[in-house]
């Protein structure tokens, strides 16, 4: 059997395009600097000028750095994968603390169950990268029943699990 080959700038870019919308990937420059695995020779991560991008999660997704959801964040259409948290919440979420989901203000409707997520303040400015881990509809349910004053919601708990924070960083 005759192996496919799949150029690797083609591979992240499906990837990129299937995960956070179609055309989100144009933002790419064809000069990725890429990491393999030794084991697999499968790509581990992706970088642009030595900073990194992204890395391939074992589940198929892409776990996103700030840099990279910054670069995201560029393109038109990104907005539908990032979630804005209450005033109150940013200081927290900077610094690398988990998201309640009574915390959050808005939430992008490509946000699903495990989803990489940006979580961005009102000026569209990155504040953390993490994973959702409620689909889109539960944030939207939990925020009509702040808007009804239905404090008696039955969505509670963590809504978005940080990775990184913008305080959080070492550089």
């Amino acid at each position: 059997m005759q192996k496919l080959f799949l150029d690797p700038y083609q591979k992240i870019c499906s990837h990129v395009d299937f995960l956070f919308g179609r055309g989100i990937s144009s933002i790419l420059p064809e000069d990725l600097e890429l990491e393999y695995s030794r084991k697999t020779g499968k790509i581990k991560s992706f970088s642009i000028d030595g900073k990194l991008i992204g890395t391939f999660r074992t589940d198929g997704g892409i776990a996103l750095t700030i840099e990279g959801a910054n670069l995201f964040l560029k393109q038109e259409g990104y907005q539908s994968n990032c979630v804005v948290p209450i005033e109150d919440a940013i200081p927290f979420v900077s610094e690398g603390r988990s998201l309640f989901v009574k915390h959050v203000l808005k939430c992008g409707e490509n946000v699903k169950s495990g989803s990489d997520v940006a979580v961005i303040d009102k000026n569209q400015s990155v504040l953390a990268v993490g994973r959702s881990l409620l689909p889109f509809s539960y944030y939207l349910q939990s925020l009509d029943d702040i808007a009804d004053h239905n404090m008696g919601s039955h969505i509670r708990g963590i809504g978005i699990k940080i990775r990184e924070g913008i305080k959080s960083r070492s550089t």
